[in-house]
């Protein structure tokens, strides 16, 4: 492993829970745990849930907004700085919680530079190095997201990239945080904890998927057994 737990300040993590998703049903269940901090949403995601249209897509996001008291990541569907901006800043006219998700591209972050210049919050999507880590950070992003999982399937480990981030953002003093995506199973979240992952956002399956241990549903079992005894 390249990180090293001792190389930066752990005292000032403390890991948020984001659910990665655009259904409303998700949302309230992560939320009604207890434990969210936020959502995470794409164009994918939207259309997996038949939300389509310019309007339909705001009034989502508006929605969304009405569940959970934490930051929304909402995405700019244009490649060009210009429309990026004017997608942007009608995105965050939405709500106060709405962080607008840029992509990893040149104009991407001279977009991010933007937004960070005029107080609209900003999440750095499709990021696979640590290099596109920094520009993020330069820019000004409030979040920036590896994706573990695809960086995973090219054979390369995308933990690895989450602790050398966090290595190089400790050593640096950026104030970004490292918001963990692509999360494909619980084992991801765990180990992106370790890592330094200022944030995880997966899917609701991966959050439930934490609850469950063998051990745990056989003593609960046996407690239950007993207990008809007394």
């Amino acid at each position: 492993m390249f990180f090293d737990l001792s190389t930066f300040d752990t005292k000032s993590i403390s890991m948020k829970f984001f659910i990665d998703t655009a259904n409303l049903s998700h949302i309230q269940e992560a939320a009604d745990l207890g434990i969210l901090d936020g959502v995470t949403t794409n164009p994918s995601l939207m259309a997996k849930e038949g939300v389509k249209g310019k309007d339909n897509i705001l009034k989502h996001y508006e929605a969304i907004c009405q569940i959970v008291d934490g930051d929304v990541s909402a995405e700019v569907l244009s490649t060009d700085m210009d429309s990026m901006i004017a997608e942007g800043k009608e995105l965050a006219a939405i709500h106060t919680n709405i962080v607008v998700k840029v992509p990893m591209i040149k104009d991407g972050v001279k977009a991010i530079k933007w937004f960070s210049d005029n107080g609209i919050r900003t999440n750095c999507t499709l990021v696979f190095s640590a290099g596109q880590a920094i520009l993020a950070a330069k820019a000004g992003a409030a979040y920036v997201s590896p994706f573990i999982g695809r960086i995973d399937d090219s054979s390369w480990d995308g933990i690895e990239l989450i602790g050398q981030i966090a290595h190089i953002y400790s050593v640096q003093g950026f104030s970004t945080e490292i918001l963990a995506a692509s999360i494909r199973n619980p084992l991801h979240i765990v180990r992106s904890a370790e890592a330094g992952a200022h944030v995880c956002t997966c899917p609701l399956d991966s959050i439930l998927g934490l609850l469950k241990h063998p051990l745990t549903d056989i003593g609960l079992a046996k407690f239950l057994e007993d207990a008809k005894k007394m």
